[in-house]
């Protein structure tokens, strides 16, 4: 089923996961799937690996979910990909029976300057999929707080039209920890002719090191909220984790009033944290 079609019909609640590194057995995600499948997610995605370093995990990962009956979306992004190079991967998600696909830039691995393939941005990726592969259900990635790249905030929500008006039919978000300036985000590309579906990504708050890092390199704010917390319990893991948590079930609660059309937690691939903060939220009971 495409994801869009779902859209029209409920909010969904997804998950994220990465593939394991090739020296790693496939048992730990597989395990991690097992428990998420529990709470009957509408669709799981998993991310391609920096310059598809990971493909063949990808797929091993997307094989499995969706040999499970659960529906998979694979991340697709441009680096390192030729017109061959996609056609290929195109066809073999074809085979597999894969019908949604989160298309994407992707970010530059150390030492690249550009995606060194035949796609340079997401709306080429989304225009190319969309001539050829029409029967896919193509998302786009966009950035409430703005993309690092983008020199303002219209910059980047025109882009953003460009994606929708290349082919993609859903908004995944990535990370924001600031409602408030999710809600500017809707309201301005609304304005701009962004129609949608607004699918919002939330980052668990679970480590304090890993959530400086993952908000401060994705160019995202941290909120008076949430820097409290980390200049509170920075010194204090245990008492960290727990206000993290209980942070995540208020920001879950928050995206909710906001209109959006589905919740995607970024699983981390740890799924024991992630089910209490769900069940802590109402979800899953």
């Amino acid at each position: 089923m495409k994801i869009a079609e779902l859209l029209k019909k409920k909010k969904t609640l997804s998950f994220e996961v990465f593939p394991p590194k090739d020296e790693i057995p496939m048992d730990g995600i597989l395990d991690t799937l097992s428990h998420l499948y529990l709470f009957k997610p509408d669709f799981i995605s998993c991310t391609y690996g920096a310059g598809g370093s990971k493909k063949g995990r990808n797929i091993e990962v997307c094989d499995a979910v969706r040999e499970s009956g659960n529906m998979v979306m694979p991340h697709l992004t441009c680096m390192g990909t030729s017109h061959n190079d996609m056609k290929e991967i195109m066809e073999n998600y074809v085979d597999r029976k894969f019908e949604n696909i989160l298309a994407l830039r992707g970010d530059f691995p150390a030492g690249w300057e550009n995606t060194r393939g035949d796609f340079s941005h997401a709306d080429e990726l989304i225009r190319y999929i969309k001539a050829g592969f029409p029967q896919f259900c193509i998302s786009a990635a966009a950035y409430p707080e703005k993309h690092l790249s983008a020199r303002s905030m219209e910059e980047d929500i025109s882009y953003l039209r460009l994606k929708q008006d290349s082919g993609a039919e859903f908004i995944m978000t990535q990370l924001c920890h600031d409602v408030s300036a999710f809600e500017r985000f809707l309201e301005q590309i609304r304005k701009a002719g962004v129609t949608i579906p607004v699918i919002v990504g939330i980052m668990p708050v679970l480590s304090c090191e890993p959530t400086v890092r993952m908000t401060i390199s994705n160019g995202c704010s941290i909120p008076a909220e949430l820097a409290a917390i980390i200049g509170k319990y920075q010194n204090d893991p245990a008492s960290f984790t727990q206000a993290g948590m209980e942070y995540t079930v208020a920001q879950i609660h928050r995206y909710t009033a906001t209109g959006i059309n589905g919740l995607h937690l970024y699983s981390l691939n740890r799924w024991k944290k992630l089910t209490e903060i769900l069940k802590a939220a109402g979800i899953g009971n």
